[in-house]
């Protein structure tokens, strides 16, 4: 039997950007009580892993570009979730630390995100499971490499 592939239905892109529209609703739902966005979120919970890292390094662990990074910096410092602080050995960049109200927020919102993941889970098998996020890593890498081939 052929599959017929023709449509954006089939297309990696439109399913997955579909797919990901969906899943940061249901978050930025989930999300709201505690005064942060998926993507906040996202930033957050890196520079909790990584407290004290330049904006570049925060950008590539979080998929976002720059500008958007420095968007969301300010929108996390205005909540009081990070503080900025001048580099010692580069006085033109800043290291991004978490505060306690920070750490408090990722530490009540991290099992919001698991919740998510293992509802997800409840329609594929593990070994499923498995290989979507095998998959979703070989494309994002390959992705990557086609962006920086330009």
């Amino acid at each position: 039997m052929t599959t017929n592939y023709n449509g954006l239905e089939h297309s990696v892109g439109f399913i997955m950007g579909m797919t990901y529209r969906k899943l940061s609703t249901l978050l930025q739902h989930r999300l709201k009580p505690y005064d942060i966005t998926p993507e906040q979120w996202t930033v957050l919970y890196q520079i909790e892993r990584t407290n004290g890292m330049i904006q570049k390094d925060i950008a590539m662990l979080s998929g976002k570009d720059k500008p958007t990074t420095t968007r969301i910096l300010d929108h996390l410092e205005e909540k009081g979730f990070v503080y900025k602080k001048i580099g010692e050995n580069d006085r033109r960049s800043f290291l991004v630390h978490i505060t306690d109200k920070g750490k408090s927020v990722i530490e009540m919102t991290t099992p919001i995100e698991y919740q998510a993941t293992e509802e997800i889970k409840q329609c594929i098998s593990q070994d499923e499971y498995d290989v979507l996020m095998e998959l979703l890593l070989r494309i994002n890498n390959h992705v990557n490499e086609l962006t920086d081939r330009k």
